[in-house]
């Protein structure tokens, strides 16, 4: 029954998904218009399927974990006091706590070797749209989820606080993988925009825009970058693996393996 039920929701998810952002990508396309099938639709529709049907309940049962770990840390009189803020300055914090660190860890997920081995399986989409959003390694995913939410842990947030923050980050980085470019002028520094993630995503590993709700960080740590056009190539300029699986299990596999391996051919 609760496989019914759980492909039903991921059912209704990829309907709502595609009512909203197709659409939009194609009042507003950024690039060109590109066809629903495009290249690679079926790879990135894997990652989308195994995210909701398997890897999902993974990152929710840690960071459920994760949450219940941290409460036991904290003493009572600190969250009486976190609770004692007004609400507003609560929200206030977590995301700007959130917004610095997750800028930091991403900016690690690039410069550290073992980091962007699991996260740059998320770059090598060639095609920037709602779909190629969900392209990311699971590992990858508890690593930035843990991150994003790890303010709401501290200020004591019960999880179904967390679970709404967890959905609306979810349909931020949808939408700003979109192949859709809206012109909100100055806000642009203000707000993130599928703009400045895509240039985030060019061929360059290390080309800016490490934010995430707001270019805040970059704009402050000098990594923002907006040309007023889009960048011509997406990816990773490594040889990487194609199909689901590969890009699955060619991260797991240590360097000490992957160098007896190489030296053998």
């Amino acid at each position: 029954m609760w496989l019914l039920e759980l492909l039903f929701a991921t059912g209704i998810s990829f309907l709502f998904l595609v009512l909203v952002f197709v659409p939009m990508e194609r009042v507003f396309p950024a690039k060109r218009r590109q066809a629903f099938f495009r290249k690679q639709w079926f790879l990135d529709l894997c990652f989308f399927l195994g995210q909701y049907l398997v890897w999902n309940s993974l990152v929710i049962w840690i960071l459920y974990h994760l949450n219940g770990f941290i409460q036991g840390q904290l003493s009572l009189s600190y969250l009486k006091w976190m609770h004692q803020q007004p609400i507003w300055l609560q929200g206030l914090e977590v995301l700007v706590l959130s917004d610095l660190l997750i800028y930091w860890g991403h900016r690690l997920q690039h410069k550290v070797d073992f980091l962007w081995r699991f996260h740059k399986v998320h770059h090598t989409a060639e095609t920037m749209d709602w779909l190629a959003a969900h392209r990311e390694h699971p590992i990858d995913s508890i690593y930035t989820v843990g991150i994003i939410n790890l303010p709401a842990f501290l200020l004591g947030f019960d999880l179904e606080a967390i679970a709404m923050i967890v959905v609306f980050r979810g349909i931020w980085a949808i939408y700003i993988h979109s192949n859709v470019r809206l012109n909100i002028g100055f806000l642009q520094k203000i707000i993130g925009s599928p703009a400045l993630h895509h240039w985030h995503h060019d061929l360059e590993r290390d080309r800016g825009n490490y934010a995430n709700i707001s270019p805040l960080m970059d704009i402050l740590f000098g990594t923002y970058v907006c040309p007023d056009h889009e960048p011509e190539y997406f990816g990773i300029k490594e040889e990487f693996p194609r199909n689901y699986l590969g890009q699955l299990i060619k991260p797991m596999i240590p360097k000490f393996v992957k160098n007896a391996l190489s030296k053998r051919n």
